[in-house]
């Protein structure tokens, strides 16, 4: 993350064509052999900034109470870490801004943004299935008394026996893709503005918005 910080401190402060691998190696103490160890590119090195942000959100969607509805667990997830002083500080969000802008001007920093968004929809897909599949005393009784009475075979490795996740229903990934747009298009509209990142024109605002605009939704529907 030092490495991210450096990179993403540089090219605020200098622009992104004028900043070289070697210049964000230095900055962050290391040998430009290292940092090529880590990433490809010097806009690859600003993917875990990107990366922690994404993390931050569906973190808080998976850790939203359980008794509220997907829609709830979203906009709370919102408030938790879209919010300034919540979840990333008003200068931190500036940061964004920037970042932002320059993705916007490099395609290959545009690239890195972009494979962040759609690594983050996956793991959201991944957590709506959680939040939407019964409570797990529910599948046990579910599975019926005959079993019980099955003796495990001994001729059956442990590891045989674990079975494999259960692959994520289309409606669900597209749910996540839909829920995943509405906070990355608020972010961007954001950037693309000179409003602070707090007030009725900030990042959470504004996905709140787009979040309400989705009434009716079937988030854990099929169909």
């Amino acid at each position: 993350m030092e490495i991210a910080r450096a990179a993403a401190a540089l090219f605020v402060r200098q622009g992104l064509r004028a900043t070289r691998a070697e210049d964000i190696a230095q900055a962050a103490g290391i040998a430009p052999r290292t940092f090529y160890r880590y990433f490809a590119t010097k806009e690859e090195a600003v993917a875990p900034l990107y990366a922690a942000g994404a993390q931050r959100w569906t973190q808080a969607v998976r850790e939203a109470p359980p008794a509220l509805t997907v829609p709830e667990a979203l906009s709370h997830a919102v408030r938790d870490t879209l919010t300034p002083g919540a979840g990333v500080s008003a200068s931190s969000w500036e940061w964004v801004r920037t970042l932002i802008h320059l993705a916007d001007a490099s395609p290959a920093l545009r690239k890195v943004w972009a494979e962040v968004c759609q690594a983050s929809e996956g793991v959201l897909a991944e957590i709506l299935a959680e939040r939407l599949s019964p409570p797990a005393e529910e599948t046990a009784a579910g599975s019926g008394a005959a079993g019980d009475d099955i003796a495990p075979r001994d001729d059956v490795a442990p590891q045989d026996n674990v079975a494999e996740p259960a692959p994520i229903p289309p409606h669900l990934r597209f749910a996540a893709a839909v829920a995943g747009a509405a906070i990355r298009v608020a972010v961007e509209s954001w950037a693309a503005t000179t409003s602070p990142p707090t007030g009725p024109d900030g990042p959470a605002a504004l996905a709140l918005r787009n979040l309400e605009a989705l009434e009716g939704f079937g988030w854990g529907e099929e169909g």
